[in-house]
């Protein structure tokens, strides 16, 4: 039954996304890296993720999960104070590279979540610091966006992040024109270009604009259809904009 099961997704797939796809409207790049640290938010992961696998049907994709060793990488919080209740609701994920091993990139994807500011990321800083500069394009989600600040990749830059979380992640970048009103925010003014979602679910929004540019129209449409998404398409709309100028 599971194999049937299995066998009926594929055809689904298969029938959306046929094997010869639309011409690209770029270069599509092949690997993309995903950094995992503990109290990642899970949707940040996934979300660019299940894009990104739904989109495989047509393109070759590589997506690789990288962190600081090859143990399992989880959401729950390291203070007891943030799971008062004891709550056993927190998956784990493993990385398929450590810091060390990870291949070469075309995407660096940053996730959000409450771990960004935990101050024994260093290694992880310093990953994001190092890599950024040789990929062909930088993708923030969320708070994501706080922790690429923290690496000193957001300098001199235009970004958005998390609303909910905006008084304390502005401050990890002093230096960057951050956008209180943004589902997302396309920086392209030097290489490589850094494009930054909103929080949490703007970060499909922004992945299949992604597609959209990167790959095609026709593709961006048929993923959100699969989904059962409904887009967000100006990036200039956001239901949860800080209600303040923008901050330098």
């Amino acid at each position: 039954m599971g194999i049937l099961k299995a066998l009926g997704a594929a055809t689904c797939l298969l029938s959306i996304f046929p094997i010869e796809a639309a011409a690209l409207t770029t270069s599509a790049p092949l690997t993309y890296g995903i950094v995992l640290f503990r109290m990642f938010d899970v949707l940040d992961v996934h979300g660019p993720t299940e894009v990104l696998q739904v989109l495989s049907a047509s393109f070759k994709t590589d997506i690789v999960y990288i962190a600081e060793t090859m143990e399992p990488v989880t959401t729950r919080p390291t203070l007891a104070a943030m799971n008062p209740l004891n709550s056993s609701v927190y998956p784990l994920l493993p990385p398929t590279h450590t810091l060390a091993t990870a291949p070469e990139l075309d995407v660096l994807i940053i996730p959000g979540g409450p771990g960004w500011r935990d101050p024994a990321l260093n290694a992880t800083l310093d990953y994001i610091r190092a890599t950024a500069p040789k990929v062909k394009h930088v993708i923030t989600i969320c708070t994501g966006a706080a922790l690429a600040a923290r690496a000193g990749i957001m300098d001199g830059r235009k970004a958005t992040t998390n609303k909910s979380s905006w008084p304390n992640a502005v401050l990890a970048g002093p230096n960057t024109t951050w956008i209180p009103s943004a589902r997302w925010v396309e920086d392209n003014s030097s290489e490589p270009p850094v494009w930054s979602s909103s929080g949490v679910t703007a970060g499909i929004d922004l992945m299949l604009h992604w597609v959209e540019e990167k790959y095609n129209k026709e593709n961006a449409t048929n993923i959100a259809k699969f989904m059962e998404h409904v887009r967000i398409r100006d990036p200039a709309y956001d239901p949860f904009a800080r209600n303040e100028t923008v901050s330098t």
